[in-house]
């Protein structure tokens, strides 16, 4: 999701993309013409490229974390990243600059303490090892002389992908409600900001090391239920008790369940200026854009 919308933007700016993907054919029709490759050695004769951007991960929350998920998992995200800077470090002329996905689940479940860039790694749970192991294998391109970004995403909001689609249904049938006691804080980013950002962080030469992908406004999970059944214009009558998530989901319960009240400390500093900071012009820009696509 976030990568064909980057690939959007930057084609529109008249820029050359190359997407490795497991599908490589499909890419130009998914990727706005990008050219599509299986394997990066079809890249070692290529032109030299300016940037890498790494999004490469299965999706986290589709399915309980089996001890074969957990494989796919780090597979998808440590291994290839490993695969990725070996391979840059192969090369005769490097890109100026990394940037790397990672995920606010780094910090874990962190009740209300205030967490930042310069916060301490959760480090328990196998959601927050992923990530660090994550971000390990991303910061030997450091030792390549390239610049290297860590991008912590917050669960990202757009309209035909992520979490959000998979709340519309119940929330629109006045189904909605908190998750557990709903004093968990909940981290997001609207589609549009991750995309501005990955773009400000590319080009700003003296951005390096971990930037939060989050918007600046935190809201925990009872506010962000009741801004969204307000945005839909239904009620917010059904609690999903705490209990019943441990039980069907196990240790992935902690992404619903655990609480991270992350700051975009750096990318502030940095000058960045998010279009949707406030959770409820997220909801009324995608919601509104949703219902006049519908007619």
């Amino acid at each position: 999701m976030i990568g064909r919308a980057l690939c959007r933007y930057w084609a529109a700016g008249g820029h050359e993309l190359v997407v490795w993907s497991r599908t490589p054919l499909r890419v130009p029709a998914q990727c706005s013409g990008a050219q599509g490759v299986a394997a990066l050695r079809e890249l070692d004769d290529a032109e030299p490229f300016d940037a890498v951007v790494n999004l490469a991960g299965a999706p986290i929350a589709d399915r309980p974390w089996t001890a074969r998920r957990r494989q796919v998992l780090w597979r998808s995200r440590i291994d290839l990243t490993r695969e990725l800077v070996d391979w840059l470090g192969e090369s005769v002329l490097r890109p100026r600059v990394l940037v790397s996905a990672s995920a606010t689940g780094w910090y874990g479940n962190r009740g209300n303490e205030r967490l930042d860039e310069g916060s301490d790694p959760g480090g328990s749970d196998f959601g927050s090892r992923l990530c660090v192991a994550w971000e390990q294998e991303a910061e030997r391109a450091e030792q390549l002389g390239m610049r290297v970004v860590l991008l912590r995403t917050a669960p990202v909001l757009a309209r035909s992908g992520g979490m959000l689609p998979k709340l519309l249904l119940p929330f629109s049938l006045g189904l909605g409600g908190r998750l557990g006691n709903g004093r968990q804080w909940t981290p997001w980013i609207h589609l549009d900001d991750e995309v501005g950002l990955i773009d400000f962080l590319l080009r700003t030469e003296d951005c390096r090391g971990v930037f939060n992908a989050c918007a600046p406004h935190a809201v925990c999970n009872r506010e962000f239920a009741q801004a969204l059944a307000r945005a839909l214009h239904r009620p917010m009558l059904f609690p999903v008790p705490a209990w019943a998530l441990r039980v069907a989901l196990r240790e992935m319960s902690i992404l619903l369940l655990g609480s991270q009240h992350v700051e975009p400390a750096r990318a502030m500093q940095a000058g960045y200026r998010f279009r949707f900071s406030r959770l409820e012009d997220a909801l009324a820009d995608l919601l509104n854009a949703r219902c006049v696509a519908g007619g």
